[in-house]
């Protein structure tokens, strides 16, 4: 009986379906909670402390923009400690719920928490106490998001054995992330526009020039994704099995820096770190092209909408080819679609014409980044795969850690260029009036802005397919390391149900012995 059942398994492996429809949506929800709130955290708190903390109290503007470039560089290597200290935590802990779900579910509201005071500066004329403030507290929120984000990633190695089934799931939670990144703008634009109807125009622009409606948004979206994560903690369920060895730190440094393939993916956050600096400055741009930092969404939803449709793509590309083209190709095109908008926008100039064109080429722009959200989770799944194969570990928490620890210094250094180039390079000018929220600014900081936007994350995008042109883990190899670990653990289930089949033939023998003495006992009495 169990060698049949091992046969079957054997035969038809990758036809195997292990997830419920619900969890696969579930999965999504779960990371579309997450995006949520650190979807767009980045760019308004830099925005947060550079025009509305600290508004009235006389800091100087060039000063304040080099502590602000600081405050997110460390905050980013601070990240970067913090996705590999956590990788490790995750593939040491060993609970009923599994090794990623304790950390997503319990993380929830202390991220929550965490993200609400990061909008609460502190009323004071001191520099060095708003410095220290800003260092203490956006670290601190890196480091809880860390904890939340980093295990709700690595999920998707641990829904499913089928590698098929796997992909589909991390495709479908990817588009629902990037939904949830805009819908959090959503709410920075409804939270406003129900604050001028109670409030007033005149009152609501006073409260907007103290940054007040940026905290509401935060209360909403921070609730927003307690509540998504919990659908996601309460239907889900981990599937592929963990190790048992523990896991030493030295060990797990040498797993993120020496697997080729784990590498690759992770360096190309690295190559690729300037492609984020469009996100910084696009709030600027919705300032100044469209009127209103609210209207972000209205400047990203094309690009949303197009992400959306690249996350549809990459799953029809990736059946015609392996990730590593696919990978290659989307970053070619992605690179092409900004330098054309960079070069239709310069001849067009920053205005009012500028804007239809403008929102129509955002939407080919976003349908890169459908591969970006997608393909590298992909390979990260594939290289877990490959560890085991060799080691007999299976290292989820390391493995999206090692590319978590890649990206959160990718983030450093995005963070700590943008602010150079959105507030020193292109001349940025801050309001000094508490009822004004941004200044006015000068022509060619509108078009270095347009430059940061688009040309230099074109430089940066080019940059991050080059490690991938040395990733292997495709064609025969991939097919071979997945029928191995198939069948490994085919063989496994065996041992098990040979082990569960042996407790139960001891059990009957040891009922019958005791009824045995009993019928002696009976006999004699």
């Amino acid at each position: 009986m169990a060698k049949k059942k091992a046969a079957v398994a054997n035969s038809a492996p990758a036809e195997k379906k292990f997830m419920k429809p619900s969890e696969i949506v579930t999965f999504g929800i779960g990371l579309f909670g997450v995006a949520l709130l650190t979807g767009w955290m980045p760019d308004y708190t830099m925005t947060f402390f550079a025009d509305f903390a600290f508004k009235g109290k006389g800091f100087d503007s060039a000063q304040l923009a080099t502590v602000i470039s600081s405050v997110f560089g460390v905050a980013g290597f601070v990240g970067a400690i913090m996705e590999l200290i956590i990788g490790i935590l995750v593939d040491r802990t060993r609970t009923s719920l599994g090794k990623v779900k304790p950390w997503v579910g319990f993380g929830a509201i202390p991220l929550a928490i965490v993200s609400m005071l990061v909008f609460m500066a502190p009323n004071t004329s001191s520099f060095m106490v708003a410095t220290i403030w800003m260092f203490i507290i956006y670290s601190l929120y890196t480091a809880v998001s860390c904890a939340v984000e980093s295990p709700a990633n690595c999920f998707g190695a641990l829904c499913s054995p089928n590698p098929s089934e796997r992909s589909s799931a991390i495709s479908i939670a990817s588009f629902l992330r990037s939904v949830g990144q805009s819908g959090g703008q959503v709410v920075i634009i409804v939270v406003p526009a129900i604050m001028k109807a109670i409030m007033g125009q005149q009152q609501y622009k006073n409260a907007e020039g103290q940054g007040i409606d940026l905290i509401i948004s935060t209360a909403i979206c921070a609730l927003g994704m307690i509540i998504f994560v919990m659908i996601f903690f309460a239907n889900n369920k981990e599937r592929v099995p963990y190790t048992t060895e523990k896991v030493s730190l030295i060990e797990s440094i040498k797993l993120v820096f020496t697997n080729k393939n784990l590498l690759m993916v992770s360096l190309t956050k690295l190559f690729g770190f300037g492609r984020g600096v469009y996100g910084t400055v696009s709030l600027y741009i919705a300032v100044y092209l469209l009127g209103s930092k609210g209207l972000k969404l209205a400047l990203m939803l094309p690009m949303g909408i197009g992400t959306a449709v690249g996350t549809l793509l990459v799953n029809l590309v990736l059946k015609k080819f392996s990730t590593k083209r696919t990978y290659i190709l989307f970053c070619c095109y992605g690179a092409s679609s900004l330098a054309i908008l960079y070069f239709v926008s310069r001849g067009i100039g920053f205005n009012s014409t500028l804007i239809v064109p403008f929102l129509i080429l955002n939407f080919f722009c976003g349908i890169q980044h459908g591969n970006t959200n997608v393909t590298p989770n992909i390979m990260i799944a594939d290289c877990i795969d490959e560890m085991e194969y060799k080691t007999g570990k299976r290292q989820e928490g390391l493995a999206y850690a090692g590319y978590g620890l890649f990206s959160k210094i990718a983030s450093a250094l995005t963070k700590w260029l943008a602010p150079i180039l959105v507030y020193t390079w292109s001349g940025y000018q801050f309001s000094q009036s508490a009822n004004v929220a941004y200044a006015t600014q000068a022509d060619s900081t509108l078009n270095r802005f347009l430059a940061i936007y688009t040309i230099i994350p074109a430089l940066f995008v080019v940059l991050q397919f080059v490690p991938i042109l040395f990733y292997d883990m495709v064609g025969e190899k991939k097919e071979r390391i997945t029928a191995a670990l198939l069948e490994k653990r085919a063989a496994e289930g065996v041992a098990e149900e040979t082990e569960s089949l042996a407790e139960e033939v001891a059990q009957a023998v040891e009922a019958q012995a005791v009824e045995a003495t009993q019928d002696g006992e009976q006999i004699s009495e």
